[in-house]
């Protein structure tokens, strides 16, 4: 998976410069009031004139103007001020002087201030790029080529403090027009730009080097025409000896420069590979410059991408273990990209067990709880490659690494959708050896980890081997026991697992409720009904008589058979009587009993249950549960299961049981669930200790 955009746009863009002179203090931002604003312009007007007059290398006017460019350079640091700045006119006149004044007869042979004008036109148009919208209004003005010209001041040989400073102001100026300007980048290069920089990279003056690399660091991005001059310019080698440097600030820089040259470019990047790139920049992991090891850890996570190769020699040459350290780090930065090189390099076979036998498993589960979408997704997808090496799928489970994949908050849909496939092929790899040592843990380890175990099998298992795992190897107990703890968060575990493996052995569902198929009855039919035709016995409900006869009642009901055919006093009577039983309710029961089928309403359910428990019709009472299963609620559902219990309805108390397990999380805080709960626990074992016991092969004779 790629670097999300934000990600790729935040490290891999051309960084603005810091155009500040080295030993100025930050300054707190001031608006101008109406006065200052008016002061402000009429410094800044008065600055430009000075700079428009000045043009000629007597002492007086050379000091002058380098006092100008700093006074316009000192306004420009605030951003506040950069507006005024350029409206006032500041523009033309700094560019102006970016190039050495013309030489007169009149002239003395010295050139004082010589370099120190252009170095603060170049300081101040650099502060003024900082804004976007003035980056072309400068270029306009014919600000590049004598910025280009500039670096090239070292060429007739001097290497004089103030040649370089104005070279390094040159680059700096260059790097803030450039930025995310890619007519700007362009227009660098088209003046000659880009050969002159790659030399500076091999100046003595370490600021020089920076403000080079820094240039190119930015020209090179997303621009391959400019890619490709700078390599062709051969800058690779420099650039590689410079992520040797002790100087922080020059590595920084280097892998900077590399790693935009190679984004999105997988020549460049084999070409940087064969120029000896990759020992190096591993070596930046363990930089005392956290930037420096921000962009390593990019880098190597594009050079992984390469081939597979390539992803088993950055392993091989030490980038693991500090890749996992810093996934510990409170860089946030810092833990983003080491988990996308991780994330890369996971996806081979090959390095799948190293980096989690290294302990990268636990961090990378633990940047799960990050409310930062690419740090979430860039860890979710390493934890996919682990995923597909058999040998990690016991430490998954043993670190709690299942629940952590089933709990997580996923920030975006593609993170939602890489731990969905992660699970799915943890699931594809429970089985052989793999289960055999999942069971073997579930017998010798520590409780802690037998229990991680059993709640991961009920999620991955397959139905077949449901029995070996929870019958045969106690996984149940395992369960059941969490699902009784007074920790209501193993509870709700063990509830999530219980209910995902009742919907896998395809049990516990709300059809259960429907009746079952019968054996062949004859029902007298709809028209006998409450007739008089032919009846033979009369019950008296409520005052009323309904009329019926045995030889139907005793086909359909066990109970009726027993009150005609046995020793009771009704088996002669032609009356008799029904207490407690409503005329509606007991009309319902007789119409099924002739006809096999009756439409039931919720508003007389439960009294038609508790009727048909009486009787013994088994098939009205499955119609019944069935009605009564559709009303169950997180208010009612405590007072359902004991109606179940009252009337022996087997299948309604296992539905009640299935919408506990569903909406534990809702019901746990309501008063009495942990009573409610341990009423329930019997029946759960029992349930899914006869259920799991059947065989799963419905063509088996013994089902």
């Amino acid at each position: 998976m790629e670097p999300s955009k934000r990600q790729q746009e935040q490290e891999r863009k051309g960084q603005k410069r810091k155009l500040e002179e080295d030993d100025d203090d930050e300054r707190e931002i001031s608006y101008p009031s109406e006065d200052a604003h008016r002061v402000l312009l009429c410094e800044v007007s008065t600055q430009v004139t000075i700079l428009n007059t000045t043009c000629s290398w007597s002492e007086a006017d050379r000091a002058t103007a380098k006092r100008a460019t700093h006074a316009l350079a000192e306004l420009a640091k605030n951003e506040e001020f950069v507006n005024y700045i350029v409206d006032g006119g500041a523009v033309p006149a700094l560019v102006k002087h970016l190039c050495a004044p013309p030489w007169s007869e009149g002239d003395v042979d010295s050139k004082p201030f010589e370099h120190e004008v252009e170095k603060g036109s170049a300081f101040a148009l650099g502060l003024l790029a900082v804004k976007p919208e003035h980056q072309q209004l400068i270029v306009d003005a014919g600000a590049l080529s004598h910025l280009v010209d500039l670096l090239r001041r070292h060429k007739d040989g001097s290497t004089s403090r103030s040649v370089n400073g104005v070279i390094r102001r040159a680059a700096d100026a260059i790097t803030n027009l450039a930025h995310e300007n890619s007519s700007i980048k362009t227009r660098v290069r088209m003046e000659g730009g880009i050969p002159p920089l790659v030399e500076l990279l091999e100046s003595r003056d370490i600021k020089v080097q920076r403000a080079a690399a820094g240039a190119l660091r930015t020209l090179a991005f997303k621009n391959d025409d400019n890619k490709n001059q700078i390599v062709e310019c051969n800058a690779l080698p420099t650039l590689i000896l410079m992520l040797r440097s002790e100087d922080a600030a020059i590595h920084y820089e280097a892998v900077g420069v590399i790693g935009n040259l190679v984004h999105s470019s997988p020549n460049i990047k084999k070409e940087v590979l064969l120029a000896g790139a990759l020992q190096p920049v591993i070596g930046l992991l363990r930089s005392c410059c956290s930037e420096s090891q921000r962009e390593a850890a990019l880098l190597l996570g594009q050079f992984a991408a390469t081939d597979s190769d390539c992803k088993v020699h950055i392993v091989q040459r030490g980038a693991v273990q500090p890749l996992i350290e810093m996934l510990q780090s409170p860089d946030a930065q810092l833990r983003e990209m080491a988990a996308f090189a991780l994330g890369r390099l996971a996806q081979d076979t090959h390095n799948q067990a190293g980096i989690a036998h290294s302990g990268g498993l636990v961090p990378l589960l633990k940047l799960l709880d990050s409310k930062n979408g690419s740090l979430q997704h860039n860890s979710a997808f390493a934890l996919y490659g682990l995923a597909d090496n058999e040998d990690n799928v016991s430490d998954f489970i043993k670190v709690g690494g299942i629940q952590k994949l089933l709990d997580g908050e996923f920030i975006v849909q593609a993170t939602k959708d890489c731990v969905a496939k992660t699970l799915k092929r943890l699931e594809e790899k429970i089985r052989g050896r793999v289960l055999s040592h999942l069971l073997y843990l579930m017998h010798v380890a520590e409780k802690v980890i037998q229990r991680r175990v059993a709640l991961a099998l009920a999620h991955l298992c397959s139905p077949t081997d449901q029995r070996t795992i929870f019958i045969d190897n106690k996984g149940l107990e395992l369960l059941l026991g969490l699902f009784g703890s007074s920790n209501p968060k193993q509870q709700l575990d063990a509830s999530i697992a219980l209910y995902k493996l009742a919907n896998k052995a395809m049990i516990l569902s709300l059809v259960d409720a429907a009746p079952p198929p019968q054996a062949p009855v004859i029902y007298l039919g709809e028209k006998y009904v409450n007739s008089p035709t032919l009846a033979d016995v009369t019950f008296l409900v409520e005052g009323r008589r309904f009329y019926a006869h045995r030889i139907c009642l005793l086909a359909t009901s066990d109970a009726f058979r027993a009150m005609f055919d046995g020793g009771y006093r009704e088996k002669d009577a032609r009356d008799i009587k029904i207490p407690n039983i409503r005329w509606e309710v007991f009309e319902l029961m007789m119409r099924f009993a002739y006809t096999g089928s009756v439409d039931v309403t919720l508003d007389v359910a439960q009294d038609l249950l508790r009727a048909a428990d009486q009787y013994l019709l088994e098939g009205l009472k499955h119609l019944c549960e069935y009605t009564i299963a559709q009303d169950i609620s997180l208010d009612n559902v405590s007072s359902m299961y004991e109606l179940s219990e009252a009337f022996h309805a087997i299948s309604l108390r296992r539905t009640c049981v299935l919408f506990i397990l569903e909406h534990f999380e809702k019901l746990s805080a309501k008063p009495g669930h942990s009573h409610l709960v341990e009423r329930i626990i019997p029946e759960i074992g029992d349930y899914f200790a006869k259920a799991l016991s059947k065989p799963t092969n419905p063509e088996d004779p013994q089902l």
